[in-house]
This record gives C-alpha cells, structure tokens and sequence, in this order.
C-alpha cells in the first residue's frame, strides 16, 4: 500500500511545480541583473533587431492602466493572487500523465509569481527585453512575460490535441 501511495505521489501533476520556481528564479534574477546594469529608458542595443532596455511597467500587459493613480497595482496583486490560487488547484486536478498541461499552468504560475512580486515589492514590473522592426516597437517585456505567453499558447495547442469529446 505505501508503495502505490509513493508511485501516485512521483506521478503527481503537483510535482510540476519545480517548473514554476525555476522560471521565478530566472525572471528574479534576470530583472535584478537588468536593474543594476541597465539605465532606466536607455536602449542598449545588442541586435539589429533588439535591445536591453530597462523600464517600469506599473500597468499590465502592453501597459494597460499604467497612467491609473496607483489602484492598479493592489489590483493586479489580487489578481494574480486568485488567479495562482486557481492554477495550483488546476494543476492538482490534472491526471498524472497531463504533462502538456502541467507545463503549461505551471508556466504561467511561474511568471505570474515573478510579476506580482514586483508589484508588491517595487510598485511596478521591471522590463527590459525590447524588440522592434523599423519603426515598430513592441512593448518590452520579460522572462516571466514570455513564460506566461508560452504557457498560454501551450493552453490553446492543447485544446486542437484532444479529441472533441474531452474538451467538454
């Protein structure tokens, strides 16, 4: 009996979760490195096509609320609290050999922890991976940006894997 309890255990979506701190530890570390390195709004370019570029996103995505009086930021803090709250149940939920899926939530687990420490930490997200074309810019962003656009995109794959009848 403690053999089968050990072997659920080892298969255990919840054992995914390593996944999330690896990508908390990255994004820490990265914005801390790009915070002392970087001066605040000064590209630093590195390829034709992308810079460093430390800014200060007190908004969401694409700055969303970033011009809002400070409200948005307890906001988000709350969001993202729920919002983890429901991954880490979603992910206990999942079936040991869910392994697509567990990546994916603990993907955006990982990024979402990443951002809102920032938010609680220094009021706003820190920034610093810049792409742009010509004249077109795209929001800067970073690691824990690209974890959760990676696991969101994960998400949507997986729905056009599974047959029909196990998505509803």
């Amino acid at each position: 009996m403690a053999d089968t309890k050990s072997a659920e255990m080892a298969r255990s979506p919840l054992n995914w979760l390593w996944l999330a701190a690896v990508i908390i530890a990255l994004d820490l570390g990265t914005k801390a490195l790009a915070s002392s390195m970087l001066s605040y709004g000064e590209p630093v370019p590195v390829l034709p096509f992308f810079n460093f570029t430390l800014l200060h996103n007190t908004g969401a995505a694409f700055s969303f609320l970033a011009g809002e009086a400070g409200w948005q930021r307890w906001f988000f803090v709350g969001l993202a609290a729920v919002v983890s709250v429901v991954l880490v149940r979603w992910l206990a939920a999942l079936k040991a050999g869910e392994r697509w899926a567990a990546a994916a939530i603990t993907l955006i687990l990982g990024g979402a922890i990443g951002n809102v420490y920032d938010r609680v930490v220094h009021g706003y997200v820190v920034d610093f991976l810049h792409f742009y074309w010509n004249q077109y810019h795209f929001p800067a962003f970073n690691i824990a940006d690209t974890a959760i656009t990676i696991g969101a995109i994960m998400m949507v794959v997986d729905l056009f894997r599974k047959p029909q009848e196990q998505r509803d």
